[in-house]
């Protein structure tokens, strides 16, 4: 009886592979017959692992894993860890082709290679490794599905099977095509398309057809729409091939076959117990069988506990190893996290130091030339200097604001005085591209809002200077309506007009990406390529988003709303209180630390254009010795410099008992040295490079405390 029942399972299996549905299953009823009388749990298992597949197949799915968890029960039964590995891949299929439940798809097939692995079989293993990189890829999860991936490679060329050899060049086709280069993926595409049509049996054909709905959404999503549809239509011919209507009526008759078979069989299972019952009690030893019963249930929960106690121990061993590996991977991860910030702070040091030169020597040439005061050009290089430090500022803060570690701050402007400044200082590119730049306000909009000014100029920076470089001999139009109004806030309309070049419908999706620069046909024009990208995350700071209407050599139209809060306090005012001078009432005496040459001229002139008494030194061993004989009304400390930096100066003129207010001026980030700041004993942070009308609030505030 084995023997016959081994040979039905296997002709099962041949008429499966071929689709002979009828003759599939009914080998597969008559296997599970021999194998309940033979009571061998192997077979039984398997004969379900073959009805199983074959009402997959054809889309029954609910009763499919009916009876792979039949399959399943009767593996553990066995306890086969082959037909565990079988089993758990197997429903992890259904979940994943069918369910598209791609999560407990990925939990059935790490059970799978588990046994696989157990088993050490490597063919096995390459199946489930293949298996698990496929549902990774569907959660997005590339990173851990190219390491399964990679774990196959020398399998896969040793095997002769061609199934994973087609599935191994399709999912490197899928990864491939995720990470954005085109060309590779389809050329792994080709190579599965051409194994297949090699080797033309019906179980790799379903693999073809999978492989066209696989080509054809990559080509759906690079936007080849033709191509695409070749391989829509090339996956639906071949499933209707595949899936015919006489198979799927043979398939009906044999599945009714193998349901009538299974529930004729619980019948004859619950008649069974209940005889067994009935002779049961009515024999006479069945108290000396219960008794025995409960010994063995006794012995048997005994030694469950010792495996308990076992298993627990070891799982406790790889779970302290595992913590182990864990706190050095996230050891790691601090130490590369420290380097990246050490980085950027050291880069934002460098950058900002010079650009500090450039925006005080520009100062000082328009307050030592009043002449100047109104030349374009010396305005355009100082409004350059400062763009180019907000730019590097945007540059290094990216990942800040992709992580969403940047706030919104809110201070009091006046909205005409900012458009009007932004205007006046790209005026000498549109004088260079012979435009005409202006903006209008609605007069409903109230004078003074409160908002981020900075990030709303960046904004308009961004969106004016592009409009004016992609137009020619035209007009730059900035305006800005009033939406809705109430006591509290206000929501505004804002326009961004040109009649410049215009953007292709083709290509409007992908201005907003990062790095993205499209080629034009009118000239050269330079850029990072981040300036959209920039606009849409600080639109999107402010709960907003940016929208777009052009068409070629037709100009283009950017608008967005933002609502802003209404200052009631300074809403009469005509400028905003921030840009008012500060008069200078007293005469300070100010000691400055700063090891760069050309800042300390700046500093210096600075200083003295506000008839400020300023002692300047070049490091802090100098300026401790100064403070010993001198005294001053505020110190201004450089942080970065060779000999002793400005906190362990700090430090050491606390020690000697000196409260003169300290003030940091320096070129980091003020959010990255806060904290250090303020253990050093300092009072204020000026970032470089800095408006003399902040350091004379500074001075007046600790004037104000001291008097």
């Amino acid at each position: 009886m084995r023997k016959n029942t081994i040979d039905n399972l296997n002709k099962s299996v041949k008429y499966f592979n071929s689709f002979n549905v009828e003759k599939s299953l009914k080998h597969a009823r008559i296997a599970l017959d021999g194998a309940y009388k033979l009571k061998d749990h192997s077979l039984t298992a398997k004969s379900y692992n073959i009805i199983a597949v074959n009402f997959d197949e054809f889309g029954e799915v609910s009763k499919s894993i009916v009876y792979f968890k039949k399959f399943l029960e009767y593996a553990e039964l066995a306890k086969n860890d082959t037909l565990m590995d079988w089993a758990n891949n197997n429903l992890g299929n259904v979940y994943y082709h069918k369910i598209k439940d791609y999560k407990t798809s990925v939990s059935y097939y790490l059970k799978g290679l588990s046994y696989s692995k157990k088993i050490n079989d490597r063919f096995e293993v390459l199946f489930s490794e293949l298996n698990l990189c496929a549902a990774y890829f569907k959660l997005k999860e590339f990173d851990k599905g190219l390491q399964c991936l990679k774990n196959t490679q020398t399998t896969v060329k040793e095997t002769r099977d061609i199934q994973p050899k087609v599935a191994y060049n399709t999912l490197y086709g899928i990864y491939c095509s995720y990470k954005g280069n085109a060309v590779l993926a389809e050329s792994y595409f080709k190579e599965a398309e051409k194994i297949c049509l090699a080797n033309d049996i019906e179980i790799i054909r379903a693999d073809l057809a999978e492989l066209y709905l696989t080509m054809y959404e990559h080509f759906e999503r690079n936007n080849q729409f033709e191509k695409a549809l070749i391989y829509f239509k090339k996956n639906t011919e071949l499933l209707e091939q595949l899936h015919n209507k006489e198979r799927k009526q043979s398939f009906a008759k044999a599945a009714n076959q193998i349901e009538f078979k299974e529930l004729e069989k619980q019948i004859n299972v619950i008649e069974s117990e209940k005889n067994k019952q009935s002779k049961d009690l009515k024999n006479s030893r069945i108290i000396t069988l219960l008794f025995a019963l409960i010994l063995l249930f006794l012995i048997l929960l005994l030694y469950s506990q010792y495996k308990n106690i076992r298993y627990r121990e070891q799982k406790n061993k790889e779970l302290s190893q595992a913590n182990q590996e864990l706190k050095e991977a996230k050891e790691k991860a601090e130490i590369a996290s420290n380097l990246k910030t050490q980085f950027v702070s050291t880069i934002s040091h460098e950058l900002r130091t010079p650009l500090y030169g450039v925006v005080g020597i520009t100062d000082i040439l328009i307050d030592e030339h009043k002449e100047l005061a109104q030349n374009q050009h010396l305005n355009a290089l100082k409004f350059s200097a400062k763009y180019l430090l907000s730019l590097v500022n945007d540059l290094l803060q990216m990942n800040k604001i992709e992580e969403n570690k940047v706030e919104l701050e809110k201070v009091p402007f006046h909205l005409q005085y900012e458009l009007n400044e932004i205007v006046e200082s790209l005026q000498f590119i549109a004088i260079r591209n012979s435009n005409k730049l202006h903006y209008e306000i609605d007069t409903q909009i109230p004078k003074m809002l409160v908002g981020d000014k900075l990030r709303l100029s960046q904004i308009f920076i961004n969106l004016v200077s592009n409009a004016l470089k992609f137009t020619k001999n035209g007009t730059v139009f900035v305006k800005a309506t009033l939406l809705e109004k109430t006591e509290e806030t206000c929501k505004i309309k804002f326009y961004v007009i040109d009649t410049g070049a215009g953007i292709s419908k083709e290509n409007q999706h992908k201005i907003f990406d990062k790095f993205v620069q499209l080629d034009r046909k009118s000239g050269d024009y330079q850029g990072t390529g981040l300036g959209l990208s920039i606009v849409k995350k600080l639109l999107e700071l402010f709960n907003s988003k940016i929208e777009l209407e052009s068409e070629l050599n037709q100009g283009t139209t950017f608008h967005f709303d933002i609502s802003f809060e209404i200052d009631k306090n300074f809403q009469n005012n005509p400028t905003n209180i921030d840009e008012m001078p500060i008069k200078i009432n007293s005469n300070y005496k100010i000691l400055v630390v700063e090891d760069n040459k050309i800042n300390r001229i700046v500093t210096k002139k600075i200083l003295d254009s506000g008839n400020i008494e300023s002692v300047i030194v070049e490091d802090g061993y100098i300026a401790l010795d100064i403070l010993d004989y001198e005294n001053f009304d505020a110190i201004l400390m450089d942080i970065n410099m060779p000999l002793i930096d400005g906190y362990e100066t700090t430090k050491m003129i606390r020690k000697k008992g000196i409260k003169t207010p300290v003030i940091a001026l320096t070129a980091y980030d003020r959010s990255e040295i806060l904290e250090k700041v303020n253990l050093s004993g300092m009072n204020e942070v000026l970032m470089k490079p800095f408006e003399v009308q902040n350091l004379y609030k500074i001075l007046n505030k600790y004037n104000t405390q001291q008097n």
